[in-house]
């Protein structure tokens, strides 16, 4: 008789329990799954056998505890904290499916998570593809068109905003400003006043360059506007606007900055956070000091902040191996994994 491990897939789905191949048919149909599909489904369900016979127990008997014991196994074996989190969903469908044919009491992965996946660290720019990105020029454009995007860009890249607090922007602050939840930019005293999450204000200096794209800007806000639109415009509080007079909305922006991106010829793509990360990641190379960076971004935690200290750190490795004769490697030699690991710093995504 084959050992298990040698049994084809057919093989181990012909030895399913009849319970399986209802469930298995159940979802085919339900779900109109493609053939792959229905293969990675029954794929889990033959690894949950799996694992109850190892435990000497039925699909149906087994309980919380033996689930646990099974993900702790997989992490183990090192199946990614992801791979584990689409098994344990499998089963949890399977069990849910169960209940409601009254085979089981509970489902015994309901309350089971596997292991946290290590949130990814955020896309920054190197600094020269930021200087470049913020200098691209698109002779192209409509004057007043190049004017607001690159406007927007050197915002965005001086003060670590996000395209919500950017987009909520006035030209002046009036009655209405706060009271909607916008911001407003003084020129005069080189600040950006923005309201962050959760109702958060916070003020933010405005680099001298982006002062000066602003006020090109402002120059040409609605120059090249119809009649109508720049009648609209002008009872428009919004700092950017669109061709109807209109404020900017955040997925115009996206679109624009992906463009400029682009268009500017860097690889990467380009998008509103991903100049927050960047001027995150800039300041924090340039000044070592992540109170302030904090400050600026508007984190309530520094948790969320020190997610930069790693990126700082990738930095400053790169420049080590580029710059330093010991660690130069020859051509053909692997490349050394990383030096150090660096301490998970327990990040709230909502709040970047």
């Amino acid at each position: 008789m084959k050992e298990r491990e040698q049994l084809s897939f057919e093989e181990q789905y012909a030895q399913l329990p009849d319970l399986v191949h209802s469930y298995l048919e159940h979802v085919r149909v339900q779900k109109r799954l493609a053939d792959r599909t229905h293969t990675l489904y029954a794929l889990d369900l033959i690894k949950l056998q799996d694992f109850a016979r190892v435990v000497n127990q039925e699909l149906l008997a087994l309980q919380p505890m033996h689930i646990r014991r099974f993900a702790a196994q997989m992490h183990s074996a090192g199946r990614s904290a992801r791979g584990i989190a689409l098994i344990l969903s499998g089963w949890r469908s399977f069990y849910r499916w169960a209940a409601q044919q009254e085979l089981v009491p509970f489902n015994p992965v309901e309350g089971v998570r596997g292991p946290k996946s290590p949130k990814p660290l955020p896309k920054a720019l190197a600094v020269d593809d930021a200087v470049q990105l913020a200098s691209f020029q698109n002779s192209e454009a409509e004057p007043w068109i190049e004017a607001r995007d690159a406007a927007m860009t050197e915002l965005l890249y001086s003060c670590g905003l996000r395209v919500g607090e950017l987009v909520g922007l006035d030209v002046r602050p009036d009655q209405t400003t706060q009271q909607q939840g916008r911001g407003w930019i003084d020129l005069d005293g080189g600040d950006a006043h923005v309201q962050g999450k959760g109702g958060k204000r916070r003020s933010v200096p405005v680099g001298r360059m982006a002062l000066q794209a602003l006020t090109k800007w402002l120059a040409l806000r609605s120059s090249a506007l119809s009649a109508a639109a720049q009648a609209k415009a002008q009872g428009e509080a919004a700092l950017f606007i669109g061709r109807r007079g209109e404020r900017l909305t955040g997925q115009s922006v996206w679109a624009r900055l992906k463009q400029r991106g682009q268009q500017a010829g860097l690889a990467s793509g380009v998008h509103p956070h991903v100049l927050r990360h960047s001027f995150a990641s800039h300041m924090l190379q340039s000044s070592g000091d992540l109170r302030a960076v904090q400050e600026l971004l508007g984190h309530s935690s520094i948790a969320t902040t020190q997610i930069y200290t790693r990126l700082d750190f990738q930095h400053l490795a790169q420049a080590y191996e580029n710059a330093h004769p010991r660690a130069q490697r020859q051509s053909g030699d692997e490349k050394p994994k990383s030096r150090r690991k660096m301490p998970n710093a327990s990040s709230d995504e909502a709040e970047d």
